[in-house]
């Protein structure tokens, strides 16, 4: 297939691309030509900024069909509107997240959002916080582009050794450093996606024909206290939590568990959470203490 990323080039991003180049799809790759990247001439680009309405309409984003367009980095309502009535394509899929649910619980299904019956404000992504513009992006295509085939992907936080956030990290670094924490959710239950599943879901999404919302994370769930103690027994070290530590990055987060069933009934298997998170823990403890 021929298949447009718009993004790509950080992040799971890279695993995407990857994974549908060794699946033998003609892949376009376009962004702003500022982050490096390893595909070489495996790719084609387009050099466009997503920020200005100018670059993106003197842009060849529309200049030839793509059977498919990915849009790694649509984040709210306006980037929806200004890409998807120039793109010539058969699907949209939509990077979207788990920040949509209003209210999550340990089985948030697709359905817990739905952005037909919501109040659409068209907007950019410093008007609202993030999990508002990633629902008003859902509700611009659930309202205005109804008609067309799209996909919204929705994932949790998710983790890796490629991270550049550094959230995972956060949490090592302070206990083993002895720097206080604030943490205000220790005993919550949280989901999770590995950054290369994230990836090798994506591109299963490309090439398998659905329409609408769906989830993608990791089996199971695990709580910071959790984290936490699997760090301390491994370093011997204590963590420090008070109410004026350093505000620590999954702050505000309840208890929830993402439901994947609609991804596993199209063929999709999820990795189980606990049979990588330790693995990566070790990864950034061992970087923490070199």
């Amino acid at each position: 297939m021929k298949i447009l990323v718009i993004g790509g080039t950080r992040y799971f991003g890279i695993h995407m691309v990857n994974e549908l180049l060794e699946n033998g799809h003609d892949v376009t790759i376009a962004t702003r030509g500022k982050s490096p990247d390893n595909f070489g001439n495996r790719v084609k680009r387009i050099i466009f900024d997503r920020a200005d309405i100018e670059s993106i309409r003197n842009s060849s984003l529309g200049d030839k069909h793509y059977d498919v367009v990915i849009d790694k980095i649509a984040y709210c309502s306006n980037d929806i509107k200004n890409v998807i009535e120039l793109l010539d394509c058969d699907r949209y899929i939509y990077m979207s997240s788990t920040a949509v649910y209003e209210e999550k619980s340990m089985n948030t299904r697709e359905e817990d959002y739905n952005g037909t019956g919501k109040k659409l404000i068209w907007c950019d992504r410093s008007d609202f916080s993030y999990s508002e513009v990633k629902r008003q992006a859902e509700n611009a295509l659930c309202q205005k582009y109804s008609d067309k085939n799209w996909t919204a992907v929705r994932y949790p936080v998710v983790l890796g050794k490629d991270d550049y956030t550094n959230r995972l990290l956060f949490y090592v670094e302070h206990i083993i450093k002895s720097v206080p924490m604030n943490i205000d959710n220790i005993d919550c239950q949280m989901s999770y996606i590995s950054s290369y599943e994230a990836g090798r879901f994506l591109a299963f999404v490309a090439e398998n024909d659905f329409n609408g919302t769906i989830n993608g994370c990791a089996k199971g769930t695990i709580s910071l206290r959790e984290i936490i103690d699997y760090v301390e027994e491994r370093t011997d070290s204590r963590a420090i939590i008070v109410s004026d530590g350093d505000t620590a990055p999954f702050n505000g987060e309840c208890s929830y568990g993402i439901n994947t069933e609609k991804a596993e009934e199209l063929g999709f298997s999820f990795s189980n959470l606990k049979d990588w998170i330790f693995d990566l823990l070790d990864y950034y403890i061992e970087f923490t203490t070199r």
